[in-house]
């Protein structure tokens, strides 16, 4: 007989009778922990912590999501525990099969708890507290260019409160800041009371200004690909959609003025100002330290690091598949890092292998940029980032008549202005990278684009934005 409980320290326990397992996981899309086993003879128990440690941070809860119950030689079938809400997971087992998802009672999903929370924010007084609510990503990770202004900002002026908005409670925040989980009282409330948002994508949900409050689009990358009100196909839905949303925002930044004309247009940013300050999130490939990410990450120091960050595609969930890692880091004699793009975070699993490391849970892309020898990426606004720091980049384009042609479309023709090749298959990104004169052959285009693109990544964006900031009062030091 096997039966599963939750103990007082929040751990899922499985007991049985007879042998003692040899192993036990706890195994998701983007995390596994071990099971400490202890007894024999009659019976057994499996501990399986609720938590975990990922590139040297802290323990946090694991990530929402469907976990496979692993227990060697074990009848599961039987195993049942109704939804638990606890404070890190709510927690479901279902034989087998063990659902991680963020601690919010279930009433507040449902349609009418979801109705009351929105309309309590709606009558909510609101902009209010000198407190900043951060977003990136929909709340995916914590990072970009809104994580270096709250850097920034903590250092400069610790008395304004800090929210950070997040999927679950596995997104680790920054140092003296609140978390406060998408759909959750907590977060309806701390989105109305802050009298600044600062954020790199779309306001979501039911979004209503309060008065006094302001809102900080920092977007999230010079684009490539077209965007907005300039993607392929006339939608009149999306191009209301496009008007209503850029129409909640006060400030937007750009990191270079080429980004500024784009964004302007793409986004009917009309009458309101755009900063032009590079961006804070590319100020550490300048002051960061490259050798303690390695360190981070388990990669010795004299490792050739190849970092593989395409973005994604429109007509798919999952990243793409364009490259075998691991024969990568055999033809490269490298360590490859994979990092799949953030809509691609929740779908697929980790890549593994043989010097190959999946940092696409990774909190911070710029860290992994610092880290890196080389990128390779396709059509991503990381080519823009990356080149802050001079090193050489290739381009992995397959599908590249597809996406210009069909998905998306250029604002420029990447193969006569990139600033390294573009290769069609993984033979020949192979024999780029073994390539000696492949720097010096783009040496000049390489230049050509820092210039236009990189004048204001100095180290002090972050800085400037936060002057800003605080100069025009959006909060109160």
């Amino acid at each position: 007989m096997t039966t599963a409980r939750i103990d007082a320290a929040e751990a899922l326990v499985v007991a049985g009778t007879g042998e003692r397992p040899a192993g036990a996981a706890l195994v998701g899309p983007r995390a596994r922990v071990e099971a400490r086993i202890s007894g024999g003879g009659k019976t057994w128990k499996a501990t399986f912590p609720l938590h975990a440690s990922r590139w040297g941070g802290p323990s946090l809860p694991l990530p929402s999501g469907s976990y496979e119950l692993q227990i060697s030689d074990t009848d599961l079938h039987e195993l049942k525990i109704d939804p638990v809400v606890l404070a890190g997971v709510r927690i479901a087992v279902d034989g087998g099969t063990v659902r991680i998802a963020a601690p919010i009672d279930p009433v507040y999903e449902t349609s009418e708890g979801r109705s009351t929370l929105e309309e309590r924010y709606v009558a909510q007084s609101g902009g209010t507290e000198n407190a900043v609510f951060f977003e990136t990503f929909y709340g995916r990770s914590v990072g970009c260019n809104p994580r270096a202004i709250d850097r920034e900002l903590a250092a400069r002026a610790p008395g304004v409160r800090r929210y950070w908005s997040v999927v679950d409670l596995s997104v680790e925040v920054p140092e003296g800041a609140t978390a406060v989980v998408e759909g959750s009282p907590e977060w309806w409330h701390a989105r109305g009371a802050a009298r600044l948002l600062v954020v790199n994508d779309w306001l979501r949900r039911r979004f209503a200004r309060k008065p006094g409050q302001r809102v900080l689009q920092t977007w999230h990358g010079t684009p490539l690909k077209r965007l907005a009100l300039h993607r392929p196909g006339f939608d009149p839905r999306r191009m209301a959609a496009v008007v209503k949303e850029s129409r909640r925002w006060d400030v937007l930044l750009a990191q270079n003025t080429y980004a500024e004309r784009i964004l302007r247009k793409a986004y009917a940013f009309f009458g309101r100002p755009i900063w032009v300050e590079g961006y804070p999130r590319n100020d550490t490939l300048i002051t960061g330290d490259a050798a303690a990410i390695r360190r981070s990450l388990g990669i010795g120091a004299e490792e050739r690091v190849l970092l593989y960050a395409p973005t994604w595609r429109d007509d798919r969930s999952e990243m793409v598949d364009f490259i075998d890692p691991e024969l990568l880091a055999r033809q490269a004699n490298a360590v490859v890092l994979v990092r799949g793009h953030s809509r691609t975070l929740e779908q697929g699993r980790d890549h593994d292998g043989a010097r190959v490391i999946d940092v696409t849970g990774y909190p911070e892309t710029a860290r992994l940029l610092l880290a890196a020898d080389a990128l390779i990426t396709d059509y991503s606004s990381v080519m823009f980032d990356f080149s802050v720091t001079g090193k050489p980049m290739y381009f992995l384009v397959p599908d590249l008549d597809h996406y210009r042609g069909q998905l998306r479309g250029f604002y420029f023709d990447l193969a006569e202005r990139a600033p390294g090749p573009l290769v069609r298959t993984q033979e020949e990104l192979a024999a780029a990278l073994d390539d000696a004169d492949h720097e010096a052959a783009f040496a000049e285009r390489y230049a050509a684009w820092r210039r236009q693109f990189n004048a204001r990544d100095d180290g002090h964006a972050a800085q400037r934005v936060v002057d800003r900031i605080l100069d025009l009062g959006f909060v109160t030091p």
